[in-house]
């Protein structure tokens, strides 16, 4: 298996997949320029939301040189057919989102056993590659959730990657929830024994399996209440 767990894969403000730190080469060599895609939502009832990203990203992947024998969406309407959808799959797209969201329809559909044999490409998108961790860190997002003593920071993930990763840098770094700041206030106190990978977009990480990932781009690092860059764009980090 092959993941590419990106902050997001397009350029900023447009739906073109981002050539930046390499990742257009590297979807076209491991796809081989073609593809039988599954993209599966973060909102499984929300109809225009899955059709409106599933296809838009359908056409950004095409636009670069990546054939499409078959494409699937995967949401509330066919969730039966998770598996039988992912088995004939060699791309699977993991929407962004709401974590937590993502995280509960997972489960539903049994995400995480099925993608135990997976062989192909593995394309993350914001939430997508937050909740390809073992343990996914979900940080409070939504007002509310900050002061929420329900609200659960730790959820079990897909297991593809030991990573967690804080999408969106450049965009939510300075960003205040709940009277809190997200980063000092809430990450640094939550990553006593944990380490997060702060990507900005246009950065992600490349895996194939355990000891055998890196940050690709301009990323920092959260870790033991402090917070260090560890790769600049162009660069790779060695995980």
């Amino acid at each position: 298996m092959t993941l590419f767990l990106t902050s997001s894969p397009c350029i900023i403000g447009t739906p073109n997949i981002n050539p930046l730190n390499g990742l257009v080469d590297g979807l076209l060599h491991f796809t081989h320029h073609v593809a039988d895609a599954v993209y599966i939502t973060s909102d499984p009832d929300n109809v225009a939301f899955t059709d409106g990203f599933g296809f838009g990203m359908k056409d950004s992947l095409e636009e670069i040189g990546i054939k499409m024998n078959s494409f699937h969406l995967l949401d509330g309407r066919n969730e039966r057919d998770a598996e039988k959808l992912i088995k004939k799959a060699s791309l699977v797209i993991l929407c962004g989102g709401h974590v937590p969201t993502q995280n509960e329809f997972f489960e539903r559909i049994h995400l995480r056993e099925i993608m135990q044999d997976f062989k192909g490409v593995v394309l993350g998108i914001s939430a997508g590659s937050m909740n390809c961790a073992d343990w996914v860190y979900s940080h409070p997002e939504l007002p509310g959730e900050a002061v929420n003593p329900n609200y659960k920071r730790f959820l079990r993930g897909l297991g593809l990657t030991t990573c967690n990763i804080l999408p969106h840098y450049q965009q939510v770094k300075d960003n205040v929830l709940d009277g809190m700041r997200i980063m000092e206030d809430i990450a640094f106190n939550d990553s006593y024994g944990h380490k997060y990978y702060c990507l900005p977009d246009g950065s992600y990480i490349f895996s194939r399996g355990p000891g055998h990932e890196e940050v690709r781009g301009e990323a920092w690092l959260i870790a033991d209440g402090k917070r260090e860059k560890i790769c600049e764009n162009g660069k790779i980090f060695k995980i």
